[in-house]
């Protein structure tokens, strides 16, 4: 380990792996009914016992009888559905949404799937069961009124984990490597043989320790019925190559993960059925593989050392792994998909970094891990890499022509940030150091950590709308009263009342967060995971219930710079500078600057009167109904109200924005992320953890974006939110490093779920070794200043508006979206507008 001259050129590349890729997305993904069928089937047999014995009786049922394949040149098998990119659905989390969007999930604009009329009426058959039994019915059932009411009114959105499993968790997979699951079978039932039958939790304790032994013989068994099919297909097949690679993965698979890997490509598809598994157990996504270039570094060198392995050889296999990321993939609801889109599970892979004593541990798995990203050229697994003081200049360079390449990978992180935010937050200096990246940006201790990462989005630009409504939304008490806007006589006043409006929704946010948590605990406790996250065995609890060492809640606030510009805004313009008034702003929002109202304004302010008028004791019928609606139109169109948000929003353009390396604004901005960072932290979570802010939109910022009303930023509505941390769109105009600068002045420690800073390049900006080298500077430079995260898009405006026309053309570019990395023609035009609307910076 340490410093390398690494020649990519000793690494050629294989042509298995342009035929594996082609093989992958040669069709839309499918939806199959194969693991609802089984699950359905399975408790229906054990409706009176424990609920975790159940969990684990059904996974073993589905792993018995699910269809199994073994696609062409795989040299690394276990696939969840016969179809490849397909996906199973989890009716035990929620169905109705799925069923009420059969005929419209294969043409919908975000992630369509086909879905058969036979797999439709086999899954409506599977799902009359579980009415009345899901995740989402009882996390329903334990929200407050006004929770539920200030997400139809889309405050926040909890719907990650409301209709979905929760994921978002690195395993100790070092540890399957190691001992394999008759191993970690053994732990169990050594810590079974410790209990006492007359203890008061030895009923909880003992049912979760047998249901993590029927989990492990599940995983065992599973293995081996693709050992015997790699045997069956090995005898019936003439090409010789090929018969010698299935007897190869018949006896691999005969030996993994039931015991330990002896070589590298054992270990290679170790990890790989557990990675599948873990998917097949729930629905939740950014599992994230982690430390990958450490726990397989061993594996890896002993092989190199005993001559048992060609680097040529074990870069295929990681190849191979590469193209199985891609192969798994979920179904989500029509707007969660929207916030999701480009079919990503977020399952994040970091090299390099430094140990537990802080010793820098880049290896070849590190190259070679990039590498592999290069040759496989797809989205995941998103790719990030560890960056502090010692790292060698020589991997970065590295990964900035990766970067180059326009994929949008690989991720920046920081250590020298991310270690103490880790350490403010609990973890140890030893378990901080070994930190990975979780599914967008969020750091935790692998094999330790039940974070509860993306529990949900929250809109930081909708409770200013409520500042300005008094809390009211079309019509509807949604905030508290925080008093009529044109009586605020200072800034004071007005940024009191948006802490007001942020602390109470923040609070709802928790209770729909928690309503949700301790739903998941109740109904779906996970044993498979559980076995292999500290401290489940010892403590005789699931990670949901409260088993992992260190537990936490991660809701994510977005739209920091639209705040930070809106407030400033404010602050200039109506307050400072007396340009407007209060009166003249809150009339050019409310009509969209003068451009005219949508459907959707039209229909909230229509609302709003009539319901004023029902409140003052009048009766409202069709005929006063389409009058208000005239004076609406006729208001918001009137000449001198277009004249007026004209010469607001010229005024606004003048303000000084974030992102422009001004001191006083950004300093500014960073308080204006206080707002959500820090009182979010004050509030606990069911599992006996606390909550930690991420400042990230996954991609949320463009639908939820499309839920809200004009800003004083001069954001004009149902436009998107800006993303993570980064500028508004357009406005950072003084270069990258200024822009970095900016950034860099927010408190990243205290958002310790993670920062998301985008960047696009033209791609002239990194051409030759001087573009790189000035690439590497930018993020040391950022990094030194204390900044958390960097990612990038190296792709022209040109090139992203040419493939938007000619999408047939374009089926293999990859962008960086936010947090992952997507094919850019899978995504919905609103997300594919976002990304090229934002700041093209050279050097």
């Amino acid at each position: 380990m340490g410093l390398y001259n690494y020649d990519s050129t000793e690494i050629p590349k294989s042509d298995r792996i342009p035929k594996l890729v082609e093989n992958l997305y040669a069709k839309m993904p499918e939806i199959e009914s194969a693991r609802a069928i089984l699950i359905t089937e399975s408790y229906r047999q054990t409706e009176n016992e424990p609920m975790v014995i159940r969990r684990a009786k059904a996974f073993a049922h589905i792993l018995e009888n699910i269809p199994i394949v073994i696609r062409d040149l795989e040299l690394i098998v276990g696939s969840t559905t016969i179809a490849p990119r397909g996906c199973q659905t989890y009716p035990e989390f929620s169905y109705e949404w799925l069923e009420a969007e059969f005929d419209t999930v294969e043409t919908r604009s975000a992630d369509p799937f086909y879905i058969s009329e036979k797999t439709k009426q086999e899954l409506k058959e599977a799902n009359a069961y579980w009415k009345g039994k899901t995740t989402s019915e009882l996390a329903t059932s334990y929200m407050e009124p006004e929770t539920l009411l200030a997400m139809e009114h889309n405050i926040f959105t909890p719907g990650n984990y409301f209709y979905n499993g929760v994921g978002h968790v690195t395993v100790k997979y070092g540890e399957v490597l190691a001992i394999g699951f008759s191993g970690i079978k053994a732990k169990a039932q050594a810590e079974l043989d410790k209990l006492c039958l007359a203890d008061g939790d030895y009923q909880k304790k003992s049912r979760f320790l047998e249901a993590v032994m029927i989990s492990c013989d599940a995983a065992i068994e599973y293995a081996r019925r693709y050992a015997r099919l790699a045997l069956k297909e090995a005898e019936e097949c003439t090409d010789p190559v090929r018969k010698r690679e299935l007897l190869q993965i018949a006896q691999n698979c005969a030996n993994v993960p039931e015991k330990g890997a002896t070589g590298f490509y054992e270990a290679c598809q170790s990890f790989w059925f557990v990675q599948q598994l873990l998917q097949i157990e729930s629905s939740g996504h950014s599992i994230s593989p982690g430390r990958f270039d450490q726990y397989m570094y061993p594996y890896y060198q002993k092989d190199m050392e005993s001559g048992k392995i060609t680097r040529e050889f074990a870069q295929e296999l990681m190849d191979c792994i590469w193209v199985k990321l891609n192969d798994l993939n979920k179904c989500r609801d029509a707007a969660s998909a929207e916030g999701f889109a480009g079919y990503s599970l977020f399952q994040n892979l970091i090299a390099g970094g430094q140990n537990e004593e802080g010793i820098d541990v880049t290896n070849d798995l590190s190259f070679m891990s990039i590498q592999a990203s290069m040759h496989v050229f797809l989205p995941q697994p998103s790719l990030s890499v560890r960056v502090w003081n010692g790292t060698p200049h020589e991997f970065l360079i590295r990964a900035a022509e990766l970067t180059r390449t326009g994929i949008g990978l690989p991720a920046y992180y920081n250590d020298e940030v991310i270690i103490p935010s880790l350490m403010s937050r609990g973890l140890t200096l030893r378990d901080a150091r070994d930190y990975n990246i979780i599914g967008c940006v969020e750091p935790q201790k692998s094999g330790k950590t039940e974070g509860w990462h993306d529990a949900a989005f929250f809109n930081m630009c909708r409770p200013l709308e409520l500042v300005f409504s008094n809390g009211m939304d079309k019509g509807v008490r949604i905030g508290p009263a925080t008093g009529n806007v044109e009586d605020m006589t200072t800034f004071e006043q007005f940024y009191d009342a948006y802490k007001k409006q942020m602390d109470y929704a923040i609070q709802l946010l928790v209770n729909a967060d928690n309503a949700i948590d301790m739903a998941h605990a109740e109904r779906c406790p996970l044993p498979f995971l559980s076995s292999m996250v500290d401290d489940c065995m010892k403590v005789g609890k699931t990670v949901q219930e409260g088993g992992a060492v260190y537990n936490f809640t991660g809701p994510q606030g977005f739209g920091v710079a639209n705040m930070a510009d809106s407030l400033y805004s404010v602050k200039t313009l109506v307050y400072d500078e007396k340009k407007i008034t209060m009166g003249e702003l809150k009339e050019a929002l409310a009509t969209n600057y003068g451009k005219g109202l949508g459907a959707e304004d039209v229909a909230a302010m229509t609302a709003k009167i009539a319901n004023e008028l029902k409140e003052a004791g009048k009766t409202i019928g069709e005929k006063e109904v389409a009058a208000i609606l005239n004076t609406v139109v006729a208001a918001s169109e009137a000449p001198e109200v277009k004249a007026n948000g004209e010469r607001i929003l010229k005024l606004i353009e003048e303000v000084p924005k974030f992102g422009n390396d001004i001191p006083e604004v950004d300093a500014f901005a960073r308080d204006v992320a206080y707002t959500y960072t820090e009182p979010l932290q004050n509030y606990k979570n069911p599992r006996g953890g606390s909550f930690q802010a991420g400042l990230y939109p996954v991609s949320a910022n463009v639908p939820l974006g499309a839920q809200t009303g004009a800003t004083p930023d001069g954001r004009l509505a149902y436009q998107p939110v800006a993303d993570g941390v980064s500028p508004s769109a357009g406005k950072d105009v003084n270069g990258p490093t200024a822009a970095a600068n900016s950034v860099s002045r927010l408190d990243h420690y205290i958002a310790s779920n993670g920062t998301l800073f985008n960047q696009k390049f033209h791609p002239s900006a990194l051409s030759g070794r001087n573009g790189l080298e000035n690439f590497v500077g930018l993020i040391r430079s950022y990094f030194d200043q204390k900044g958390s995260h960097m990612q990038f898009n190296v792709v022209s405006r040109e090139t992203l508006l040419d493939a938007q026309k000619h999408p047939e053309q374009y089926k293999h570019l990859v962008v960086r979206v936010a947090g992952y990395s997507a094919l850019f023609t899978t995504l919905s035009k609103s997300l594919q507008d976002d990304i090229i609307r934002r700041t093209e910076q050279g050097f």
